[in-house]
């Protein structure tokens, strides 16, 4: 039974340097198949979500969204039925950043300008974790370590202000709601679903803008799409599919804690 070519994605914003690398990967690594290609971090949270790579090679800077944001967003947005998560690869020329990547459980980094000697170390590494095939348990505590050191690394970055209040347009108006009221957060398109006890509000904000302003001991994220203040939730239950349903205190809904996330759930 012949062994199915190992993938990658290449996201780099110059290029002729996308265009170097790639050269360089088909003459040390000729059984890589490149299936996506992208010049945003954005697009390659999209090709990298639509193609499922083994592997993203990241530029570190770009416009928009940088590797490390990209890499955070296709860790948070990755689907359960894809497999293990892919290896990141970050790409960059700052020493400063990639010594960050390769802390922030990066498979490993790339200076520039690239050298084959490095490469080929780097090619070493990869083929090494990729033929040391995850189980599933740990393919999932793989992909929580990576989203908690990204998340760490990128507020160490650009640490945001904690908010107090969020800006809700209520129809001519602009209503402040304080953050302590509020029971969770819902992500839908370019908006959020704030939901306090009393009732909803829009805000026009990504979940991903949002939640570095978030105080993260008390609100946390439970699903790609959903983060809970974690004093609303009255408790926690247990499915057979490895998912949490939470019951909260002043809703009568049910949030659903992927996979991912359940582990935060658990007897002391």
């Amino acid at each position: 039974m012949t062994t199915p070519a190992p993938t990658a994605l290449i996201a780099e914003d110059e290029p002729l340097l996308a265009e170097h690398l790639r050269t360089e990967l088909a003459t040390a690594w000729p059984a890589l198949d490149i299936v996506a290609q992208a010049g945003s971090g954005t697009a390659a949270v999209e090709l990298a979500l639509r193609e499922r790579p083994q592997v993203c090679f990241l530029d570190i800077r770009m416009p928009g969204m940088t590797g490390l944001e990209a890499a955070q967003a296709i860790t948070e947005d990755w689907p359960d039925d894809a497999g293990a998560l892919p290896l990141f690869v970050f790409v960059t020329a700052y020493d400063q950043y990639a010594l960050q990547a390769f802390d922030a459980a990066a498979a490993d980094y790339l200076l520039k300008p690239l050298t084959p000697e490095r490469l080929a170390q780097s090619i070493a590494r990869l083929q090494a974790r990729l033929a040391a095939a995850a189980q599933p348990a740990a393919a999932t505590a793989s992909t929580d370590a990576t989203l908690a050191t990204l998340r760490q690394l990128l507020t160490q970055a650009s640490p945001a202000p904690r908010l107090r209040h969020l800006q809700a347009a209520v129809g001519e108006a602009i209503e402040l709601v304080p953050v302590d009221d509020l029971v969770y957060l819902e992500a839908a398109d370019k908006y959020v679903r704030a939901v306090t006890a009393q009732r909803d509000y829009w805000v026009r904000v990504s979940l991903r803008e949002l939640l570095p302003q978030l105080d993260p001991e008390r609100f946390w994220q439970v699903h790609r799409s959903t983060v809970v203040h974690i004093d609303a939730v009255a408790r926690a239950l247990r499915q057979d599919n490895g998912t949490v349903l939470l019951a909260l205190r002043n809703r009568p809904e049910t949030l659903t804690v992927s996979r991912v996330h359940a582990h935060r759930f658990k007897p002391l």
